[in-house]
């Protein structure tokens, strides 16, 4: 767990021991989009599957965070068993 999105992006760049990967769209310093498309241009990193989760209300939210390489997509408020099924799914779902 990290306190913002540098801290996010610099930790997956120094470990290679990440299975996926789960931001939230309001991070400060970098949002969620920003980091998804960061990973995108580092071939280890666009291999780690990425939920996003937002409380966001903007119907285009969903579709950038896909657009941008995100695997799935949570809004917020969710149940326990809505992010238990939904992890599941995101590490099932490791390509690389």
């Amino acid at each position: 767990m990290v306190t913002d999105g540098r801290e996010a992006y610099r930790l997956l760049q120094t470990d290679a021991n990440f299975k996926a990967a789960i931001f939230d769209m309001v991070m400060p310093y970098l949002n969620g989009l920003d980091i998804i498309r960061y990973m995108h241009t580092e071939k280890r990193l666009m291999r780690i599957p990425v939920m996003m989760i937002t409380s966001e209300r903007d119907s285009t939210v969903m579709t950038n965070s896909f657009a941008a390489g995100a695997t799935f997509f949570l809004p917020k408020p969710f149940t326990p068993n809505q992010l238990q099924t939904t992890l599941g799914m995101l590490f099932n779902s490791r390509t690389g």
